[in-house]
């Protein structure tokens, strides 16, 4: 889950929703709230089910999916809190900037990358997890 499509790292990142399409970047920020909604309420299943065809082949059981999870993304599995920060639209496929506090109090940045798929819901494409700079207050 840590790529991220090169056509979104070659545009720069707009704040907000006014430019990008408000209602595909509200859609695909739903789908991050309730992956982690889900991790948070202990629904792997529910979460697994927010991750893209592409994820899916990657990690192809629940099993091997949430082995990545809970061994590489411990602030994306359980955050204490999380904010949206920037997005970035770019045709079918949006990227997220989150700001998150991680279960170990250290701030992250991670940049989820989606994509809009046939059935017209926002997936999961990759989700691209950095120790920010930031400090929490």
């Amino acid at each position: 889950m840590r790529s991220i499509p090169a056509a979104l790292m070659s545009l720069p990142f707009i704040a907000g929703a006014a430019f990008a399409g408000e209602a595909e970047v509200r859609a695909a920020q739903g789908t991050i709230e309730a992956q982690i909604g889900a991790f948070r309420g202990g629904d792997n299943a529910a979460a697994y089910g927010h991750a893209a065809p592409s994820i899916k082949r990657i990690f192809p059981t629940l099993e091997s999916f949430m082995g990545m999870v809970t061994g590489a993304y411990q602030p994306v599995y359980r955050p204490r809190s999380f904010a949206f920060g920037k997005a970035q639209e770019a045709g079918s496929a949006i990227a997220q900037q989150v700001m998150i506090v991680g279960p170990d109090g250290r701030d992250y940045e991670a940049l989820y990358t989606l994509e809009l798929q046939p059935d017209g819901r926002y997936r999961i494409t990759g989700v691209s997890l950095k120790a920010s700079n930031a400090l929490s207050m």
